[in-house]
């Protein structure tokens, strides 16, 4: 992309020309929004001296991409400075108010200008709320640049994205802003205003975690406090709580978040960590989620990270759910924190889990193959004839209730799906699978 002449500054706007510019009234994030890539707080693994952005600009080839972050982390705003910086005309898109017109006017619009020898990056926030045939009409003006897209999107790109689009764009994640990211916003916006937060250290720190990661949310708080400060006021943590009536966790239930948390809590009673696996717990009732969903989770950890090292572990996580079906919120969750610290801290064996998709895959793959006869009952005189129930040996009957036949079809031989582990009760198990298998070996001769 060749170097262009700046453009003078757009014409004033009607605020301006009337002389009110300064009495119109502007959100603190929108007067702290960059106006340089170096002044972006919180995404220095794009924007650093290494960063995938950084080396981009310096080569001066910019190519589609597609910017997948929670909110507040400023996509919007280093798509916009990006245009500026490869000297591209910015030209913006929302999926959630624009259709087929207005796409058809964007891609017109950036044809002219490109005819003239200016390109376009035309940002499209929210890009995955497209439908399938719109995100497939960004393809030929992407493939003979006459945009450059950049998508921005706070959704999975690899469920929510056409893969025609994904593979002519590259996926960029902007990362949730840390503590010292928000605390450098926090020390922008108290320099902007002339002024100290009205905080303590303490609820300074409660502020940021409120903020989630979230910049916007953050400066918006912060605004937030400064009009409820009176003269000379400072507030402590519960002031601030009771003041800014605390921001809603960010999880939707339908989405990424929904399954990155019950992923967190699964894998946090897999690891035997009974206090990480309450905080997910807890995460998750906090947002909202459905205390039953939860237990049903827990019915579903007990058989496949517990089994039989702790036959237990299904009963508990039964009585839990319906412990809640009688008891309801919020005593009913108490119900369910048992269980979840219980099953952390059971033994834990997948032997079950394994077993069962092995045993799956052989059934599968054999076919409809029948059962010995000698296990087959025969209530007819035709089906004795035919050899049914022949040799079978009653197991009550036999020395240690133990016949040791098999009892797989012939064609498929003897298999071994269960291995139990040498952990709680599996333990005893492995024993008696042990013993048996001695007795086995015993009655053929081995």
């Amino acid at each position: 992309m060749a170097p262009r002449a700046k453009k003078p500054d757009a014409s004033p706007s009607l605020f301006a020309a009337a002389g009110l510019e300064h009495e119109a009234p502007r959100p603190l994030a929108d007067r702290l929004r960059p106006t340089a890539l170096a002044e972006v707080v919180g995404q220095d693994h794009l924007l650093g001296p290494d960063g995938a952005l950084t080396r981009m600009i310096e080569t001066h080839s910019l190519g589609s991409l597609v910017f997948w972050g929670p909110p507040g982390t400023g996509k919007t705003t280093v798509a916009r400075l990006l245009a500026h910086a490869t000297d591209l005309e910015f030209a913006q898109l929302s999926a959630v108010f624009s259709g087929v017109a207005d796409l058809k006017k964007a891609f017109d619009t950036a044809r002219a200008r490109r005819e003239t020898g200016q390109g376009t990056l035309l940002f499209v926030d929210e890009v995955h709320r497209f439908n399938r045939a719109q995100q497939d009409s960004f393809l030929p003006v992407m493939e003979d640049g006459t945009v450059v897209l950049v998508g921005a999107t706070t959704e999975n790109p690899s469920f929510e994205l056409n893969a025609a689009l994904l593979s002519r764009a590259r996926v960029l994640v902007f990362r949730p802003l840390d503590g010292p990211a928000l605390e450098k916003l926090l020390a922008r916006a108290e320099e902007v205003e002339g002024k100290p937060l009205p905080l303590d250290e303490e609820a300074r720190g409660v502020l940021v975690r409120m903020a989630d990661g979230d910049g916007r949310a953050a400066l918006t708080l912060a605004e937030e406090i400064w009009r409820a400060a009176r003269a000379g006021e400072r507030f402590d943590a519960k002031t601030l709580q009771d003041i800014v009536q605390r921001r809603a966790p960010i999880y939707d239930k339908s989405r990424d978040g929904h399954y990155n948390l019950i992923s967190a809590l699964h894998k946090s009673v897999r690891g035997s960590d009974p206090d990480a696996a309450l905080y997910w717990l807890c995460r998750m009732l906090d947002a909202g989620e459905d205390p039953l969903f939860l237990a049903r989770r827990l019915v579903r950890m007990a058989s496949e990270d517990i089994g039989l090292a702790d036959p237990q572990a299904l009963v508990i996580a039964n009585a839990a759910k319906d412990a809640y079906d009688f008891l309801g919120s919020p005593e009913g969750e108490l119900a369910i924190a048992e269980a979840v610290i219980y099953m952390a801290t059971a033994p834990k064996s997948n032997a079950t889990y394994v077993a069962f998709g092995a045993a799956m895959r052989t059934a599968k793959q054999g076919g409809s193959l029948v059962p010995p006869k000698h296990i087959l009952n025969a209530p007819t005189k035709l089906m004795k004839q035919e050899g049914y129930s022949a040799g079978y040996e009653y197991d009550h009957a036999t020395e240690n209730a133990f016949s040791g036949q098999d009892y797989f079809p012939e064609e498929l031989g003897r298999q071994s799906f269960y291995h139990p582990v040498e952990r709680g009760f599996e333990r005893e198990i492995r024993k008696r699978l042990d013993y048996w298998e001695k007795l086995r070996r015993e009655r053929n001769g081995a």
